[in-house]
């Protein structure tokens, strides 16, 4: 017994002896370890202008910066409360103007004579969140698709930023009076409908888009932690818990295991009855999630049922999973914490897209 209590005492020792050395070398280390602050946004209150806020620019592709005197005096009236802490520490900006329907475009009237309008509904990563506006996808299939048919064709936004059904259904008929030949659905695998008892769920699940983990508070980061080694694991058993649970809730979104993939059904199919009664068709674009593409992608069953649903019903479906698989997942995020698609991402989406939708409008 002394020789077990021995050994414990030593190995108790060797781990509290490990643990300071580690903690040492954290505290030496210190910033360059700590995590990013989540992304901030600011917008006016007519919804006009908003930008998107990050902590950093890895990949220099942000070119306003809210620290120089010009974009001070050009951008502080939208958050003039907050402006001094995003400025601090959100420096770097992406610019979104938005027309009176809260699309990311122009704005929108009646279809010119002899024009075939294309309109491309969704959400963020329709919209192009985190992305300059010339180089949204929407913005790609503007310049791609007129060039390939042979009748005039407009591309127009036709998405907003954290819509899913119903409220997409929602959006879905705003743009009807617009008459759209062709409305591009760009899917994303939080979309579906969501009743209580199921999104009650993603208050503990990640949702592989957005980091919400790192909030900063109203003035700045949040406190340092007491012991850099004790929250060092247990961010990674945070983690490890977040992925399997997040995976488990966007794969079990389309299956009868969330009440709200019945709904959504029907509300594709009524999307799909007012286009084709219209003389106009529907195209559903299903994103992959920009995560595993290149080690074992975690939602092949949820693209294999949204596919199989969509073609048993004579619905037009294009998966963009093939277009972005095999790629580093890392290299198309807006941000390390942000995992919207960056510009590469639009661009070979759009590239994608562009022959079907020239197909669809009849060559």
């Amino acid at each position: 017994m002394k020789r077990l209590l021995a050994n414990v005492a030593l190995a108790a020792g060797s781990l509290a002896v490990a643990l300071l050395l580690l903690e040492g070398a954290l505290r030496v280390a210190g910033p360059s370890l700590a995590p990013e602050l989540a992304s901030r946004r600011i917008v006016d209150g007519r919804w006009t202008t908003l930008l998107d806020c990050y902590p950093s620019n890895p990949r220099g592709y942000f070119d306003i910066d809210l620290r120089t005197s010009a974009n001070d005096a050009r951008y502080r009236h939208l958050a003039p409360h907050r402006f001094d802490a995003i400025q601090r520490y959100h420096p770097w900006a992406v610019e979104s103007r938005y027309n009176t329907l809260r699309f990311r475009d122009d704005p929108l009237g009646p279809k010119p004579a002899g024009m075939k309008r294309v309109m491309v509904l969704g959400d963020s990563f329709a919209e192009g969140q985190g992305v300059k506006q010339d180089e949204t996808a929407v913005r790609v299939l503007g310049r791609l698709v007129p060039g390939r048919a042979r009748v005039p064709v407009e591309v127009r936004a036709a998405a907003r930023r954290g819509a899913d059904f119903p409220e997409l259904f929602g959006i879905f008929e705003e743009i009807l009076p617009y008459e759209p030949d062709l409305v591009v659905y760009a899917l994303v695998l939080n979309d579906a409908v969501q009743p209580p008892e199921f999104k009650a769920r993603q208050s503990y699940v990640d949702d592989w888009i957005l980091d919400r983990e790192n909030l900063p508070g109203s003035d700045g980061p949040p406190p340092r932690p007491r012991s850099l080694a004790l929250d060092v694991f247990a961010r990674r058993i945070a983690a490890w818990r977040l992925a399997r649970e997040t995976t488990r809730w966007y794969r079990e979104m389309w299956t009868d295991a969330n009440p709200g993939w019945k709904p959504t059904q029907d509300y594709l199919l009524e999307m799909d009855r007012r286009l084709r009664a219209r003389g106009a068709r529907l195209l559903v674009a299903t994103w992959p999630l920009l995560v595993g593409l290149d080690r074992g992608y975690p939602f092949e069953d949820a693209h294999a049922a949204i596919r199989r649903f969509c073609l048993g019903n004579g619905i037009a479906h294009v998966d963009l999973l093939p277009v972005l698989r095999g790629r580093r997942s890392e290299s198309l995020w807006v941000h390390p914490v942000d995992r919207h698609p960056n510009e590469v991402a639009q661009r070979l989406v759009a590239e994608a897209l562009a022959p079907e939708i020239v197909k669809l409008l009849g060559g």
